[in-house]
């Protein structure tokens, strides 16, 4: 979430969907299960990870792993030590609506192609689906909040990856 409802009329924490936080630990507690239990015990679906050495693996999924904690840290900096009382538009959030977010799902996709654990894959599309419809229940709020200026801002910066050739 992107903007703060400390002053608005929303009942839910920050904005926040009510079931937000308790998801994303629950499906991070599936997903780490599912990880360690796929990558290094059972190994029903690593077989891929034969054909990829370990090296290129990690070269692969280290880079993104620091491109998620940079992004959930940046967004935590905007978010909770900026604490806008706006539609939150500075720092990465110039860039993709849902940082934080996105980092999150960086560290899940590091993590599944460090083991190339297929079962991760899967799950991991799953919770994909689960961030993005908390993230579009999300904007539906600010829509509702911030009509005008968060119009602006979703026409300028993409969901999920920057926008191309436009302003910010």
């Amino acid at each position: 979430m992107h903007a703060t409802a400390r002053s608005g009329p929303m009942k839910e924490k920050d904005g926040e969907h009510p079931l937000g936080d308790a998801g994303q630990l629950a499906l991070l507690g599936l997903f780490a299960a599912v990880w360690i239990a796929d990558s290094f015990f059972l190994r029903l679906s690593t077989f891929p990870a034969a054909s990829v050495s370990l090296f290129v693996r990690l070269a692969i999924a280290l880079p993104i792993l620091a491109v998620a904690l940079y992004l959930v840290w940046a967004a935590h900096v905007v978010l909770y030590h900026e604490q806008p009382d706006h539609v939150a538009t500075s720092g990465v959030f110039r860039y993709t609506r849902h940082p934080m977010y996105l980092g999150s799902l960086l560290i899940y996709l590091s993590l599944v192609l460090a083991t190339l654990s297929l079962l991760s894959c899967a799950l991991l599309v799953g919770i994909f689906l689960f961030y993005d419809y908390i993230a579009g229940y999300e904007e539906r709020l600010l829509l509702e909040q911030y009509p005008d200026e968060y119009r602006r801002y979703r026409d300028r910066t993409g969901k999920w990856l920057p926008k191309i050739g436009t302003q910010t």
